[in-house]
């Protein structure tokens, strides 16, 4: 008997050790074994794909109070500690060999050094408690797009949450045999005080791009602790790099258009700006909300939602801007809330519900009434911004049909969008893929917001919305994406968006109903059912098929008045924006193709023609032919 066997053996109970042995799994079996020795745990649970394995995961979460049940029938609250409400980029660094480097822009930590520092936090972390080994796939099952993956932790809230969002992986991993070919997670909460962790100045999330494995410490916030999230999206983009495919930050939404055609639209758009909510839009059927994968196939483009499940943010779901959503999470089904109000009747409440919140209750902060203040003197809200809940989109009534076929989607259009209060336009088609991926894509910017820690209300450069989760030098991931359309038939469309247009007041130009209008004349556009408008940035509707649009989906008027105020060309404000991200990839991005210089030059060269022919700001009237 091997070492490592020995070792399952003398750790595991019987049941336990015989469920690990059914993968015949050598590098399986060595990495649970070396986390056993690492965090020294009380016992170890391993989960099945069994539905009364996930029921004792409830169960013990409830048990060691990281959940509590709510008086809706399924729902449960969960707490992160007031310090570790958001994704930790300052803490979260790749483990990178002596030499190697994925550019200045990619923080990252010596490999040897940082495994070090970490398993030093790891060591005996787990004393005392269960750990958890459970398994998973990203992508649908017995897929090409299928990833497997085995997450070790001390935290039934983790799993519990996994389960909700992902498929289960271990019958995937039965077929996959001695295959070492799956990611790979490590997390434990380390020392709780007050059933929440303690030592945020030892939090740590590294990344091991070399192994597939994902090391994360002292923290419970879902986005540094759920590892298929945007962990794996890390891992999965250096392993889509290296194999031909993308791995992207986009939602993946079916737009219904006329005569019962259905239009694959995936899109990507920095957190809290809008993503979740344009997946969920009415009248639409939803694929997923987060991430996805892209593979060529027969000459076509097509798609996965890697996730099953939903971790949205939860402020300002409402019954008048969100119906589906707010429903599913007023209805008895599986939810978990984190970090909103709870009241004496254990009702959630959150910000923006569109309901009276009670004026004390307990939350983030413990009890809370209304006025309490932080250390410092800042009030805190009743629920966190940044606060969120989890649910399976399978729940949904919107649920479209092909969410779990392993052959994926076809991409129908793709769709960039950012906060941007005073250049692009509600929504405007690229001239073609070339100028999608380098004007569109690589050029948003957008305000930051609570989704991150730090100051909110920056105007930040964010690559396709994948910044903070790019794992190869950026101008490589670029150059992927440019080369993606080769061997693609009928490349889809890309448009921009943009819902947070302001006027010189500071008041929003638009609606925030008005996303459905903008995301159906896309659906339009993709199937060459409307013309559209020619301006130096690319193609924008014409008034009469928005007007249109919005009588029928929004039974609201649209005056040729508002059209005018938010699809007028804002020649200085395009200037300036792309001379700010032309000198970000000068300075930060040292191997930017030059074919995103030559683009920049090509659009300002088309902004400035138009400023001596028609002025700084141009109607649209204007540039119809």
């Amino acid at each position: 008997m091997s070492d490592t066997r020995k070792l399952l053996k003398d750790k595991l109970a019987k049941e336990h050790y015989t469920r690990l042995m059914a993968l015949e799994n050598p590098k399986l079996h060595e990495f649970v074994a070396n986390a056993i020795e690492l965090t020294n745990p009380g016992s170890v649970f391993v989960c099945t794909d069994a539905p009364d394995d996930m029921a004792n995961i409830r169960k013990l979460a409830i048990k060691l109070g990281e959940e509590k049940p709510l008086k809706t029938k399924g729902h449960t609250i969960h707490f992160d500690g007031f310090f570790d409400q958001g994704r930790d980029t300052f803490s979260t660094r790749y483990l990178l060999p002596v030499g190697s480097s994925l550019g200045a822009s990619l923080k990252s930590v010596e490999k040897t050094a940082g495994v070090q520092e970490v398993r030093s936090f790891l060591k005996d972390s787990m004393v005392g408690r269960e750990m958890i080994i459970a398994f998973f796939c990203l992508g649908p099952t017995d897929s090409e797009f299928s990833i497997p993956c085995v997450q070790i932790t001390d935290s039934p809230y983790v799993v519990h949450s996994e389960s909700i969002l992902y498929r289960l992986g271990y019958g995937q991993f039965k077929k996959i045999g001695s295959s070492p070919d799956f990611f790979r997670f490590l997390h434990s909460e380390g020392e709780l005080e007050n059933s929440v962790s303690k030592n945020k100045d030892k939090r740590r999330v590294y990344i091991d791009l070399e192994e597939d494995l994902v090391y994360s410490v002292n923290t419970q916030y879902g986005g540094n602790t759920i590892g298929l999230k945007k962990l794996a999206l890390r891992l999965a983009i250096q392993k889509a790099s290296r194999e031909g495919w993308l791995a992207e930050h986009m939602f993946v939404l079916g737009a219904h258009g006329p005569r019962g055609r259905i239009t694959y639209f995936a899109g990507a758009f920095p957190s809290a700006c809008g993503k979740t909510s344009t997946s969920m839009l009415p009248g639409q059927t939803i694929v997923g909300d987060d991430i996805a994968y892209f593979r060529k196939k027969a000459g076509r483009m097509q798609c996965v939602n890697v996730e099953k499940g939903i971790f949205g943010i939860i402020a300002d779901v409402n019954p008048k801007n969100d119906p589906t959503i707010y429903e599913a999470l007023t209805s008895p089904m599986e939810v978990i809330f984190s970090n909103v109000l709870i009241d004496k009747n254990l009702k959630p409440y959150w910000l923006g519900m569109g309901s009276e919140i009670p004026n004390e209750g307990i939350n983030y902060s413990g009890e809370w009434f209304k006025g309490k203040k932080d250390s410092e003197g800042n009030e805190i809200p009743p629920s966190h911004k940044n606060a969120r809940y989890s649910l399976s989109i399978m729940d949904l009534a919107n649920c479209d049909q092909a969410i779990n076929d392993p052959q994926g989607v076809p991409v129908g259009g793709i769709i960039y969008g950012g906060r941007d209060s005073d250049t692009w336009v509600p929504v405007e088609q690229a001239f073609n893929w070339k100028e999608g991926i380098i004007i569109k894509g690589a050029s948003i910017e957008s305000e930051t917001t609570a989704a991150t820690l730090g100051k909110e209300g920056v105007r930040t450069f964010n690559l396709m919305s994948n910044i903070d989760f790019v794992s190869i030098p950026l101008g490589r991931y670029i150059q992927n994406n440019l080369d993606f359309a080769k061997g693609i038939d009928k490349l889809p469309p890309i448009f921009s968006v943009n819902y947070f247009l302001r006027d010189k007041n500071g008041k929003y130009l638009n609606g925030i109903a008005d996303k459905r209008v903008w995301i159906l004349w896309a659906e339009l556009r993709a199937n060459n059912d409307v013309d559209a408008i020619s301006t130096p940035t690319g193609l924008i509707p014409k008034y009469e098929d928005l007007a249109k649009l919005f009588k029928e989906h929004l039974n609201a008027e649209y005056t040729q008045t508002n059209y005018v105020q938010q699809f007028t060309i804002r020649i200085p404000e395009n200037i300036t924006k792309f001379e700010r991200i032309e000198g970000v990839y000068k300075e930060k991005v040292p191997d930017t193709p030059k074919i995103v210089f030559d683009t920049f030059a090509e659009i300002r060269k088309r902004l400035k023609a138009a400023k001596e022919k028609h002025g700084d700001y141009i109607s649209p009237f204007d540039l119809r032919a």
